[in-house]
C-alpha cells in the first residue's frame, strides 16, 4: 500500500513540525488566525506573539494534508523577527516554491498566506490606530463558499 508522496521539504515538516502549540489568544501581544474549512478537512491555527513592532514568536496547530501541515510550520519560521508589513508581503508563491509544492497543493500555500493575513488582521483590531498596518483581502478565504472552496 502506498502512501502519499511527500517532496523532501514537505516530508521533513510533516514528520517534525516546528513550533507546534498555542498561544493565549486574550494576550494583547499575540494575533490568532483559524482558517480553512472543515468541511474540506484542513485547518490552520496560527498565531503570532510581538514585541513592539516584531513579530518574536509565532506556533500553529493544523489539522489537514501533510502539505498544509509543511506549509504551516514553515511560515512559523518565517515569521519571527518580521515586521507586520513584512510578514503580509510573505505570500502563497513563497510556500509554493520553497516546498516544492505540486500545483493540486495550492490551497496548503493559500491557507498558510491566509493564516498570516487573519493573525496580522487580529494583532491589528487589538490594536487601533491610524497607522496599523492594511491587511489585504484573504485570496482563499475562512469558510466553504457556495462552490465548495
Amino acid at each position: 500500500m502506498a502512501g502519499p508522496s511527500y517532496g523532501p521539504r514537505v516530508l521533513e515538516h510533516y514528520l517534525h513540525p516546528r513550533n507546534v502549540g498555542s498561544f493565549d489568544a486574550a494576550d494583547p501581544c499575540v494575533g490568532t488566525a483559524l482558517v480553512g474549512s472543515p468541511e474540506l478537512g484542513q485547518i490552520l491555527k496560527l498565531q503570532i506573539r510581538l514585541d513592539g513592532a516584531t513579530i518574536e514568536s509565532a506556533c500553529f496547530r493544523a489539522f489537514g494534508c501533510g502539505e498544509a501541515i509543511a506549509a504551516g510550520s514553515l511560515a512559523t519560521e518565517w515569521l519571527p523577527g518580521r515586521s507586520l508589513d513584512q510578514a503580509l508581503a510573505i505570500g502563497s508563491q513563497d510556500f509554493v516554491q520553497a516546498l516544492g509544492l505540486a500545483a493540486d497543493k495550492l490551497h496548503c500555500a493559500l491557507l498558510a498566506q491566509d493564516a498570516i493575513r487573519a493573525a496580522v488582521a487580529d494583532y491589528a483590531r487589538k490594536h487601533p490606530n491610524p497607522s496599523t498596518t492594511t491587511v489585504p483581502e484573504a485570496h482563499h478565504g475562512n469558510h466553504a463558499d457556495a462552490t465548495g472552496r
